[in-house]
């Protein structure tokens, strides 16, 4: 993991490189607006829009498969086996759809970001951005294993567990077997031929389909992560201000350049809501689902399907977590500028110095959060919320399958 050099100002471009690199990848590149290059544009956009129309021709076939297996209660186990994997494809094309949809907010977003972002080694030790820094590439890091982890084991193990019985346990047929459940018009395992090809276009859905969900995320945790930074330093500002009560001009100057960088802050907020507010109410939906089937499958499966279920189970929810977590970090963050202003030595200043601080008090008492829609502000009540709610769908599951 690379380490925080205490000697060079890190760029906003260097805390994107994860999530530019990753989307770069499948062909999405967020700073195409800026190439001076438009036949490279071009490709990136074409490679991209034929991934997705590929992936997408996948779903279907799962959605199919997964239609008719409930239609038999002996077939219903696969149904469940392949519902984990419907809903994280579904939450990853709609995050992708949020993305291309709010392209603009997005650029918007990020411009403004770094223009904000501390040029400075000096003013990024005075925003203490290596803290924050530090703890972003651990969530950053973590996160991109797990989900890296869960499409490469469903990708690869059915083609590595094959060759090892056939090349050396002596094995006399090769088992034709893809690591997702999906419906096919055609014999896909005719011939090695067919196979391969339908694999290896299997094997570049999935990474599709899992970088679409990790880079979304990892967009969201460094915007949440500088937006949580420039609310902290204005707390400190805040708390600093000597606030003499002889250089009162001089005070309300201060206070209206602190309450114009809240502002800023605060519409650096909508703009991330705007972006993420459906495809989190999505996402916190399916995953209720998918953390439900996921963890039936571990308790009803073979060993070798256990942990490859528990990877997913894993990845499923670190990835819920993880957007609480910088929800409620980013409440903290903007509760704290009305803690600050107050515990400023106010009594001191003039009356209209007092009045704007109220004024900047009371609008940080409405804190700045993650919405989606019909959801109350993201946090880590949120979290307990849909663990909870997976649990419940769980044990009605596991109800309803004894019983028949």
């Amino acid at each position: 993991m690379e380490t925080v050099k205490d000697n060079t100002a890190r760029t906003f471009m260097e805390l994107m490189r994860v999530p530019v690199q990753f989307y770069r990848t499948i062909g999405e590149d967020i700073y195409a607006h800026r190439s001076t290059n438009p036949l490279k544009s071009l490709l990136f956009k074409i490679y991209l829009y034929a991934g997705f129309i590929n992936f997408n021709l996948l779903v279907i076939g799962e959605l199919v498969f997964f239609y008719n297996s409930i239609q038999d209660f002996e077939t219903i186990r696969l149904a469940i086996a392949v519902a984990p994997c419907i809903g994280f494809s579904l939450v990853a094309d709609f995050k992708q759809a949020a993305m291309i949809r709010g392209k603009k907010t997005l650029i918007m977003l990020l411009d403004d970001l770094e223009d904000m972002h501390p040029k400075t080694l000096a003013r990024q030790k005075e925003y203490k951005l290596a803290n924050f820094e530090k703890t972003m590439k651990r969530v950053i890091n973590i996160f991109t294993f797990l989900c890296l982890a869960y499409t490469t084991t469903f990708s690869f193990y059915p083609a590595i567990k094959a060759s090892v019985k056939f090349n050396f346990l002596g094995y006399d047929t090769f088992d034709r077997n893809f690591g997702f459940l999906i419906w096919f018009p055609f014999d896909a395992t005719k011939n090695n031929l067919i196979y391969w090809i339908m694999y290896w276009d299997i094997a570049h859905g999935a990474y599709l389909a899992g970088i679409a969900f990790l880079c979304a995320d990892l967009l969201l945790v460094v915007v949440i992560t500088q937006i949580c930074m420039h609310f902290n330093y204005i707390s400190m500002r805040l708390e600093d201000h000597p606030c003499n009560s002889n250089e009162d001009k001089e005070n309300i100057e201060f206070l209206i350049g602190i309450i114009r960088y809240h502002d800023k802050c605060l519409k650096l907020c909508e703009h991330v809501n705007d972006l993420y507010s459906f495809s989190l109410l999505l996402n916190f939906l399916m995953a209720s689902m998918q953390i439900c089937f996921i963890a039936f499958q571990v308790t009803e499966s073979t060993v070798e399907v256990i942990i490859i279920y528990c990877i997913f189970l894993m990845t499923s929810m670190v990835q819920v977590f993880m957007v609480c977590y910088y929800g409620d970090t980013l409440i903290a963050a903007s509760l704290k500028v009305g803690d600050a202003a107050y515990n400023q030595k106010w009594f001191q200043c003039s009356k209209s110095y007092c009045t704007m601080l109220k004024l900047l008090i009371m609008r940080s008492q409405k804190p700045a959060s993650i919405r989606p829609p019909t959801f109350p502000p993201i946090s880590l009540v949120t979290y307990m919320k849909v663990i909870s709610m997976s649990y419940q769908f769980f044990a009605l599951l596991r109800t309803t399958y004894s019983n028949n």
